[in-house]
């Protein structure tokens, strides 16, 4: 055998142990991609199931102290009408407590990750289209459920507000060049259209009930903040929001849902263009103010 033709196959056994080697490395990996989507899956199983039976507990302590409530009225007549009350209430919220449990659980950091891909995408869309740092939600076009609201972002710092039908397409480009930007339907249409069908009455048109309704749907409701403390200022053109504890992350990000939400309820309760401005807060009362202005008749 000549020196070139044992090269040859020297090279070509070392070609072929290197591509059992990759082979054998593919499958190994593929093997523990499919062991952590399996464990990934067990352990949202899991986190599901901790959370059911933390629902079943807590409807069974309701109905014990419901039960006994019960009891103490049938065996302590002076206490009665006091008893059965409580009881009445422990049995009802057990009942609520169990088959109003939801059956899907979506964590924070999930719903975090999915904004902070949209937010990514709209600021980088703000910045290759050399938009301005104004953030209008405006009465938008009519819907079957009524006027919609959009997210309008300028182009020109002189600008105007188009037409609500013009809002229509993402991509403003009306004759008036000052009207032009773009308009993104924002992210609390959805959350404010959940709040105002849960709403126990009608929704607010004075500036200062209409704030507290929002707040107390951005803490009580949707659990988006720890703390949501409006507050008014210059004769009722503004209102200023004190955000903590963002589920999530900083609020200082473009059409976040709780500026978006709370821009979203304002222009719709008051039925006016809604400029709102988002800035970290400087002392300990709060991590973000959300200000929400509008203009005078």
């Amino acid at each position: 055998m000549s020196e070139s033709e044992a090269r040859d196959q020297f090279t070509g056994s070392d070609e072929a142990e290197t591509k059992e080697e990759a082979t054998a490395e593919t499958s190994e990996l593929a093997a523990q991609v499919d062991i952590l989507q399996e464990e990934n899956q067990r352990l949202r199983e899991e986190y599901a199931r901790a959370r059911r039976t933390q629902y079943r507990r807590t409807a069974l302590a309701l109905a014990a102290v419901g039960l006994l409530a019960t009891l103490g009225g049938v065996a302590l007549p002076d206490a009665r009408t006091v008893l059965f009350a409580l009881g009445g209430t422990g049995l009802f919220a057990a009942a609520l407590t169990r088959y109003l449990t939801p059956e899907q659980f979506i964590s924070a950091s999930v719903g975090e990750g999915i904004y902070g891909s949209l937010a990514a995408t709209e600021a980088a869309l703000v910045t290759e289209l050399g938009l301005q740092d104004e953030r209008l939600y405006l009465p938008g076009p009519d819907t079957p459920n009524g006027v919609s609201i959009r997210l309008f972002v300028p182009q020109q710092s002189e600008y105007e507000r188009p037409a609500p039908a013009a809002l229509d397409a993402v991509f403003v480009l009306t004759d008036n060049e000052a009207e032009r930007g773009v308009a993104l339907h924002p992210s609390g249409g959805p959350l404010f259209d959940e709040f105002r069908r849960t709403l126990s009455g009608t929704l607010a048109d004075e500036p200062g009930t209409l704030a507290t309704q929002l707040a107390d749907g951005l803490v009580e409701q949707f659990e988006l903040a720890g703390s949501a403390t409006p507050e008014r200022t210059n004769e009722d053109r503004q209102v200023t929001f004190a955000i903590s504890g963002s589920a999530y992350g900083a609020v200082d990000r473009i059409d976040h849902p709780i500026a978006s939400f709370l821009g979203v309820g304002i222009a719709t309760g008051l039925e006016r263009a809604i400029t709102v401005e988002t800035r970290a807060a400087d002392g300990d009362r709060a991590d973000f103010l959300v200000t929400c202005s509008w203009e005078p008749n």
